[in-house]
């Protein structure tokens, strides 16, 4: 009886840590990203999937947090401004990419292309500095050939490649609709 009580309280512990931690996980994003978090094109990322039941708009958000829990678990010293933003701002494509008959053909290949296009998209709305385009250009590095330059380029290149990871094996599960 004792050692089940005990394990309910480690258990209590445990959870009220996560909960804790996602607290400063959101006040960080609110804090470096609130007028993207709050803007009307941003919101409308809600509305895409991008892997799975994923929405684009969940997929950016879990991309920002495990950018600076790898961030703080690897004291990488990356500058959390630009890390957060570039990774709210790295799929910042604006169309549903699942929709081939909509697509050019050149969108199609949307691996390769959506990069710029998000980068293009978010410069015409917030003022970016260089770490925060190198994040968006290169976060699918080795696609986009070029290997990224700075730390915070490099730790939303993996933030992504694992969130997409689990989101297509569906360990990471969204609340959009499939995709058809």
């Amino acid at each position: 009886m004792r050692a089940m009580k005990h394990d309910g309280q480690k258990y209590q512990e445990r959870v009220r840590k996560l909960y804790e931690r996602h607290k400063k996980l959101h006040a960080l994003l609110r804090k470096h990203g609130a007028d993207i978090l709050e803007s009307e094109n941003f919101k409308k990322t809600q509305a895409h999937i991008q892997h799975g039941t994923m929405s684009v708009h969940n997929h950016v958000m879990n991309v920002a947090r495990y950018s600076l829990l790898l961030n703080s678990k690897l004291g990488l010293r990356c500058n959390k401004h630009d890390l957060i933003r570039g990774a709210l701002l790295h799929d910042y494509f604006l169309y549903d990419w699942h929709d081939k008959a909509y697509l050019s053909q050149r969108k199609r290949l949307h691996g390769f292309w959506h990069p710029g296009i998000a980068l293009a998209n978010a410069e015409k709305e917030y003022q970016l500095n260089d770490v925060q385009r190198e994040i968006i250009k290169k976060h699918m590095w080795p696609l986009s050939v070029v290997p990224p330059k700075c730390r915070e380029a490099w730790v939303v290149t993996a933030a992504d490649k694992y969130c997409s990871l689990m989101e297509t094996v569906g360990l990471h599960k969204g609340h959009g609709a499939k995709a058809s």
